[in-house]
């Protein structure tokens, strides 16, 4: 396992469905503060309506259907991403639920925490560690990685 410093100051995506746009919103309100303190990612749209309602600075990425949940697990996998809020409607198809699959994919392989809903967000959001430097364990890939490239030879490994 390595370990990966999270500081104090966190980086949060925020990432909703169009069906709980409204309940992200709220709960970014709720916790605009605390918020504050950290920097914030969103998707296109889920972006573009909490900076213009609540006023927080958001670097804004594409839109989730236009590849920016591809955009948010870029970051985690670079390690640019502490904390993936993501408010995903389970009962509505998306047209890009292999992205949505994906996104949620790579965080839990690289061990980032994921909110899926309010309640989720509340409890880790609410926690200590989120205001604090965390040593975020995660698998040694380097293993994995050398496995699957010994494996290739010539073109196959370039």
């Amino acid at each position: 396992m390595i370990n990966v410093e999270m500081g104090e100051r966190k980086s949060i995506a925020l990432v909703a469905h169009d069906n709980k746009k409204t309940e992200l919103l709220e709960w970014v309100r709720f916790n605009k503060e605390k918020l504050a303190t950290h920097t914030l990612y969103a998707t296109g749209t889920t972006g573009k309506t909490i900076e213009e309602a609540v006023g927080l600075p958001i670097q804004k990425l594409q839109s989730g259907p236009l590849g920016g949940d591809q955009q948010v697990g870029a970051m985690i996998a670079a390690g640019d991403i502490d904390f993936l809020v993501f408010f995903w409607d389970p009962l509505q198809p998306q047209p890009h639920d292999p992205d949505v699959k994906a996104l949620l994919r790579i965080a839990v392989v690289w061990n980032v925490p994921v909110a899926c809903n309010r309640t989720s967000a509340d409890f880790i959001f609410s926690s200590h560690l989120m205001n604090e430097a965390y040593q975020r364990r995660i698998p040694d890939y380097n293993i994995y990685q050398s496995r699957h490239i010994e494996g290739l030879s010539g073109e196959e490994a370039s």
